[in-house]
């Protein structure tokens, strides 16, 4: 079964960045580059929501309207490991981010396959 592990969360000041990985492994049959790789992002009260996605086989990105030219998403394949880069961040991106895998390249919480344990990011105004 694939396995998700992120690391990177913290508190940090508006205007400020942090960057998130996203270590995946336990690949059967399917290739982490098979795979869709995303960030969800949840607020107590509110639907988990897709922040952003990458086909790390083809490298095609995804970006949520709300984070677009602040956060960049990358994937080094070698290592089997996605990063998001989040700059410019401001307190409404606090949240629980989820490092999210699937085969199908989806935005719907409820069609992701595997989920990490997710790591709190925390911004300060």
């Amino acid at each position: 079964e694939v396995q998700l592990v992120e690391s990177g969360g913290g508190l940090v000041q508006s205007g400020g960045s942090l960057r998130l990985s996203c270590a995946a492994s336990g690949f059967t049959g399917f290739t982490f580059e098979h795979y869709v790789i995303g960030w969800f992002r949840q607020v107590p009260g509110k639907e988990r929501e897709g922040v952003s996605l990458i086909s790390p086989g083809g490298g095609a990105t995804y970006y949520a309207n709300s984070v677009k030219g602040r956060f960049t998403i990358s994937s080094d394949n070698a290592k089997n490991t996605v990063y998001l880069q989040m700059d410019s961040l401001k307190p409404e991106d606090t949240a629980t981010y989820y490092c999210a895998a699937g085969l199908e390249r989806t935005t719907r919480a409820d069609l992701v396959d595997y989920w990490g344990q997710g790591t709190q990011v925390t911004v300060s105004s």
